[in-house]
């Protein structure tokens, strides 16, 4: 079978094309070794913003891009995505606080029309804001967004397949050779396949990739550990808080599942598997969070953490947090075409995708056209979230507040197909642990490609943190009964 595109990589810039192209008419293959969004992907701060501290390095084009992208993305997602209120507090500013005001006001300027609040100075009414903290409050409120990363990669994904896009996990691409103007491709589940061009979305592998196809490039990659901590709940509210550090970097504190995250940090790594935090990166992120908080941490008020790899273009800059994270697509015309994808980050996703397709229409001979600045995701069909919730409360009493809430947020207007011959509690199936019915997984498994425990405990369902004992045993044992 010939495949006008196959893609090797199923994080969301991978899944992003994927749509993309489908949309687009081409015939799509995306392979994922592991689970979609498995690694970077998952592992982000949970933000769509445009990149405020990146303004400090003149890149106003990459914050542009991203603020616009953040309109797109509340429009298209609104089960996913929500609009958060970030506290910047004064206190401890490396930076004056007229440079902070005018960066805010450049990057409320650069957003554009939105239906966000535009950045404020903290008041005397913003207890709320202040309660937590210490010290002087002087400071400042703007807001971005909260995105559940891994389920926006999964969203795209279920688009690109509802447009006739084959996804297939748990799945490497093994080999590939260019012969007679088209892709030879070995697939790790035994397959051979050809494909008009390739695409090289494997994040952290991109040059491993490369080296195993023996495809030589100039372009190179910096591969930096970002890492955070979750920890009880440092405040109450869905507001978040933007730290500023000694050392010049941010790092957030943002609500998460009744807790609070942690991060990030920058940390240069040799090997795209060295995800994992260390020590230091403890020590960094309690120590940001102490500097700040009334509530003073220790080692042992972590109960988890997560660490991802960015594989971020390398520009020749020194600094890891200095390199750009705008994205670079190297586009090889010596046969065939392959498209690799250096850098990029979730909130310009689409727009990578928009011109990964941009550059491959004259190679493929297919028009190129913009197609899904305007497009809503799979589930994305709400006008408003809060009385979406409540009709889905009143039509399924029995579901309660707290698993409505994860539920309706997780799939959106999905949620009315899963749930339409449900008339009571019973027919959700068996409870396998914390709300999680085998109706439910049985969803995951047939409709999002879960196959393994990790994959609805910290992907689908974000119930890692609340799991019950023996609960991960019963979902592996459903999951190996199909």
């Amino acid at each position: 079978m010939t495949y006008d595109l196959l893609i090797a990589g199923g994080g969301i810039n991978g899944c992003a094309i994927a749509r993309e192209a489908s949309l687009l008419g081409l015939k799509v293959l995306l392979v994922e070794r592991d689970d979609l969004a498995a690694h970077t992907s998952s592992a982000s701060s949970k933000l769509i913003h445009g990149g405020l501290r990146y303004l400090e390095s003149y890149d106003f084009r990459l914050v542009r891009e991203g603020l616009h992208e953040r309109e797109h993305l509340l429009a298209a997602a609104p089960h996913l995505i929500r609009p958060m209120a970030f506290v910047l507090p004064h206190a401890h500013s490396v930076r004056p606080w007229w440079m902070v005001r005018a960066g805010l006001y450049l990057y409320d300027l650069l957003a554009g029309r939105t239906k966000l609040a535009k950045s404020r100075g903290l008041a005397a009414r913003d207890t709320a804001y202040t309660a937590p903290l210490k010290g002087a409050h002087r400071g400042f409120v703007y807001t971005d967004a909260f995105v559940d990363d891994s389920r926006l990669t999964l969203a795209n994904a279920q688009d690109a397949a509802m447009n006739g896009a084959e996804i297939v996990t748990r799945t490497a691409l093994t080999a590939a050779r260019r012969e007679d103007g088209i892709w030879h491709c070995t697939l790790s589940d035994g397959r051979s396949v050809t494909a008009r061009a390739l695409v090289n979305a494997a994040g952290p592998w991109v040059r491993e990739l490369l080296g195993d196809l023996g495809i030589a490039t100039r372009s190179g990659v910096r591969l930096v550990k970002g890492s955070h901590i979750v920890v009880p709940a440092l405040h109450d509210g869905d507001h978040a808080y933007i730290l500023q550090q000694p050392d010049r970097r941010i790092v957030f504190a943002i609500p998460w599942q009744g807790h609070t995250a942690i991060g990030t940090t920058d940390v240069p790594v040799d090997r795209p598997d060295a995800a994992g935090i260390d020590d230091a990166e403890t020590g960094y992120l309690l120590a940001a969070a102490n500097r700040y908080f009334t509530r003073q941490l220790t080692r042992a008020d972590i109960v988890a953490s997560w660490s991802g790899i960015r594989a971020l273009y390398d520009d020749g800059e020194t600094a890891a947090q200095a390199v750009t994270r705008d994205y670079h697509l190297d586009l090889d015309l010596s046969g065939p075409p392959l498209l690799s994808v250096f850098g990029g980050k979730i909130t310009t996703a689409r727009a990578l995708a928009e011109e990964a397709m941009k550059k491959l229409a004259h190679p493929l001979g297919f028009p190129w056209r913009t197609i899904t600045p305007a497009r809503v995701l799979p589930g994305g069909m709400i006008d408003d979230f809060d009385k979406f919730l409540t009709e889905v409360r009143q039509r399924w009493p029995f579901l309660g507040d707290l698993r409505s809430a994860r539920m309706a947020h997780a799939y959106g207007t999905l949620l009315l197909d899963m749930l339409a011959e449900v008339p009571d509690e019973a027919a959700l199936g068996g409870d396998l642990g914390t709300g999680l019915t085998e109706m439910e997984l049985s969803w995951m498994r047939d409709r999002e490609w879960a196959r393994t425990a990790d994959d609805v405990l910290w992907r689908r369902s974000k119930l890692g943190l609340r799991q019950s004992a023996g609960m991960r045993d019963r979902i592996a044992a459903f999951l190996g009964a199909r």
